[in-house]
């Protein structure tokens, strides 16, 4: 018998067969030090029915305010020299909606615009209902689950938008907002109206409130957009509306971001312009609506806000809100810059 011969190498299958025992190895390796608890978890769906309920719970608080004694003090003054109020109803609301939040979700990162005073009852709020969607709302309980790492979320809540405007009995103003962000991004957005009552809500790329209109584009608006600014210094933001947009500009003001917000994206104003410093949690819920509904949100220089946990919370570029024809708007930047404060 003739055992002699060649013995040939077939280099790939060599090759190959090395770098699948690597990938096992590095695997089996990694995964033994990566381990992932499902409580690490959080679903978003049930954190969008959450937001609602907490954003209504704030609502009633601020409903029952009004007929108390308001009890209001500054917080100081704004960067323009504006008042800066603070009622009890604010931080009732606030004590409603976070620690709501915060007993419901024990890991949620929550941001508020107020701080708890020295009430340890303040703590005691009831979990949030997150099996059940809100009547109005069934429709979230037929979207799909999505789970995402509690550690990428950071929620802003905003419990008592247009302080100043619920002083004066200027009720149409008011809301309370809640807003999802996911590493930096705001993906679920909740804007809650208590006069009357009434929530819209919006998750980017998944669905919107029923109570949301589809608003047809209409070419014509760019050369006389409807433009919303803010009621505390109409005047000023006017002129840079009206600077930046052309003369037939339509200018109203008006308070509360959330309410200016959701008027751009109810279609009742083609731009929502800001010149001053503005905080996040203004803005964090109606960026996420606005997205949800293909428009848009940035700074007057084009940048985008982002939402993370340890930012500085004050955007200082100005603010631009549009359903549509962002980038036309923002084409007239050099003059809405050269005008700001």
């Amino acid at each position: 018998m003739n055992f002699g011969g060649t013995l040939r190498v077939n280099k790939f299958a060599c090759f190959t067969l090395v770098f699948i025992v690597f990938l096992i190895i590095y695997w089996r390796s990694s995964g033994a030090n990566y381990t992932t608890d499902k409580s690490d978890f959080v679903n978003l769906k049930s954190l969008l029915k959450a937001a609602i309920y907490a954003a209504e719970r704030g609502g009633k608080k601020i409903i029952e305010g009004k007929n108390r004694e308001l009890n209001v003090k500054s917080k100081g003054k704004t960067q323009e020299g504006a008042n800066d109020p603070v009622t009890d109803a604010d931080y009732s609301s606030h004590c409603a909606m976070y620690y709501s939040l915060k007993n419901t979700f024990p890991k949620l990162t929550v941001v508020s615009e107020e701080h708890t005073k020295s009430d340890s009852s303040c703590e005691h709020q009831e979990l949030l209902d997150i099996d059940n969607a809100p009547p109005e709302h069934k429709q979230i309980d037929y979207l799909y689950d999505e789970q995402t790492l509690f550690k990428d979320v950071t929620v802003w809540i905003d419990p008592l938008d247009a302080t100043q405007e619920y002083t004066e009995g200027l009720y149409q103003y008011v809301t309370t907002m809640v807003c999802v962000a996911i590493r930096g991004v705001p993906v679920i957005g909740v804007i809650h109206f208590p006069f009357p009552p009434r929530t819209y809500w919006g998750w980017m790329f998944r669905k919107t409130s029923t109570n949301i209109p589809s608003v047809p584009h209409k070419e014509e608006n760019k050369d006389q957009p409807r433009v919303i600014v803010s009621r505390s210094h109409p005047g000023k933001v006017a002129e840079i509306a009206k600077e930046a947009f052309g003369s037939k500009t339509v200018v109203t003001p008006a308070a509360g971001a959330g309410y200016k917000v959701m008027a751009v994206v109810n279609g009742t104003y083609d731009v929502y312009l800001h010149a001053t410093a503005i905080k996040k949690w203004d803005l964090c819920a109606g960026d996420a609506i606005i997205k949800a509904v293909n428009g848009k949100m940035t700074t007057a220089k084009g940048t985008l806000i982002t939402y993370g946990p340890t930012e500085e919370v004050k955007v200082t570029d100005g603010l631009l809100v549009t359903l549509y024809d962002h980038d036309y708007y923002l084409s007239k930047e050099p003059k809405i810059l050269s005008t700001m404060p």
